[in-house]
């Protein structure tokens, strides 16, 4: 007999945020993420420097995220953390404290992919949010992951396109970047794109085939843009930000949405849900509930909270495994590519 209440610990350490979530059953007790600065100052994610934060973060986060959820950590019932895909040495971290705490309390391990858990985080009951039914499509978002995925089940995911080369949110911050905007670039880049002319200038759409995505090219294009108006007008990013930054997210917000109806059409299913840091975006927001009412979509749109790297999507899975009783032994090793399984 299973425990009548499931209180599980769910530990998220893929990339530059740490994070620590309690769950009971499938509602969130606490979510806590401490988000790294260090990188601001490089422009980027550095790896190294990841994983140095995470040791230094991991205990108080946990114990925050124990504390929030008033629970001792002898009344709980698994612990679930990302095994991949991510950085290595940031999954290192989170894995091996997994194990360690685990194996400590005598309670069973749960391994997460990452990318599921984005989808799935769609599970976690959260009043004003529905759930989607099966089958539904997920477009996953981030900086590390663009995909259309068919979800017949919890655990029954069909990529059926994903990028070629980069990835959506590495889009939006190099662009950002090219603009001179500091790094995470991609918010800001939604920030300015709200209050400028979306058609202001003109974006080649890559040709692709099938439901994969190519974003290399499109930032070639905006890069040599950037550099002949420039060289016309030493002013020219200042003077037209607005309108700039709203031209690249019409951009990449309809080559997602191309694929998206090209997905909706070959499959027939129109419940999509969307999930990954990108999905914060509010010009796919936008997008997303505009086909609700043009073409007879069913969306759904993650709470805030569950769009970015958190834990409680670990946690989600966790439980939904623990049901299963799909638990992991402590020979487990992250794993920093890690296919939807």
């Amino acid at each position: 007999m299973k425990k009548q209440n499931i209180y599980l610990l769910a530990i998220e350490s893929s990339c530059d945020d740490t994070s620590a979530a309690v769950l009971c059953n499938d509602t969130t007790l606490s979510n806590v993420v401490a988000t790294q600065k260090i990188h601001e100052e490089f422009g980027g994610v550095v790896p190294e420097l990841a994983s140095r934060a995470h040791q230094q973060n991991i205990v108080p986060v946990i114990h925050q995220a124990l504390a929030n959820a008033n629970i001792d950590k002898n009344q709980l019932s698994a612990i679930a953390f990302t095994r991949g895909p991510g950085l290595m040495g940031s999954l290192l971290v989170g894995t091996s404290f997994a194990k360690s705490m685990a194996l400590g309390l005598g309670i069973p391990l749960i391994e997460v992919n990452h990318m599921q858990a984005h989808i799935l985080a769609h599970f976690i009951s959260e009043k004003g949010f529905d759930k989607p039914t099966f089958p539904f499509l997920a477009l996953t978002i981030s900086g590390g992951h663009t995909q259309i995925v068919l979800v017949r089940n919890y655990f029954d995911m069909e990529i059926l396109g994903e990028t070629l080369d980069d990835a959506v949110g590495e889009a939006f911050d190099k662009s950002a970047k090219i603009l001179g905007l500091p790094y995470p670039g991609g918010p800001l880049v939604d920030k300015f794109a709200q209050v400028g002319n979306p058609k202001a200038y003109k974006f080649p759409r890559p040709k692709v085939k099938g439901l994969d995505f190519s974003f290399s090219g499109l930032k070639t294009s905006i890069l040599y843009f950037i550099q002949k108006e420039v060289a016309k007008d030493p002013n020219f990013i200042e003077q037209h930000k607005e309108d700039i930054c709203a031209s690249i997210q019409y951009t990449i917000v309809g080559i997602l949405m191309d694929k998206l109806k090209k997905a909706v059409k070959q499959t027939g299913i129109k419940q999509v849900a969307i999930g990954g840091g990108v999905s914060a975006n509010s010009g796919i927001r936008s997008a997303l509930k505009e086909a609700e009412t043009s073409l007879g979509w069913k969306t759904f749109i993650p709470k805030f909270e569950y769009c970015t790297d958190n834990a409680a999507m670990i946690g989600i899975v966790g439980y939904l495994k623990y049901l299963d009783d799909n638990f992991t032994d402590q020979s487990v090793t992250a794993k920093a590519r890690y296919i939807i399984p």
